[in-house]
């Protein structure tokens, strides 16, 4: 049997189209993790190592690498408690039309 090409793009997106729930859950994931790239990037470059990072915030250096890797989504108190150990606050600004 030959495998088939699939295009998770497409999937995706047609899912997206026709399943509102799906849609919603996916958009709300995009800016969950585009607050942890974020966070990474701020990390990176404050030069902190995620077992430092893990020190500072009394975590363990595996629980950072599982919220960078995606593998588990932090608390807003965790994810907040990362932005103040390396400097940084969370705000919420009013964003334009969407």
């Amino acid at each position: 049997m030959p495998f088939v090409n699939v295009s998770i793009d497409e999937v995706i997106e047609t899912k997206r189209k026709n399943e509102p729930e799906f849609k919603r859950a996916w958009d709300d994931s995009r800016e969950e993790y585009r607050l942890i790239g974020e966070m990474v990037s701020l990390r990176k470059a404050e030069k902190v190592t995620q077992g430092e990072l893990a020190e500072l915030t009394g975590s363990k250096q595996q629980a950072i690498s599982r919220i960078e890797k995606k593998e588990n989504s932090p608390s807003l108190r965790s994810f907040c408690n990362m932005l103040s150990a390396l400097g940084y606050e969370l705000q919420i600004v009013k964003r334009g039309k969407v």
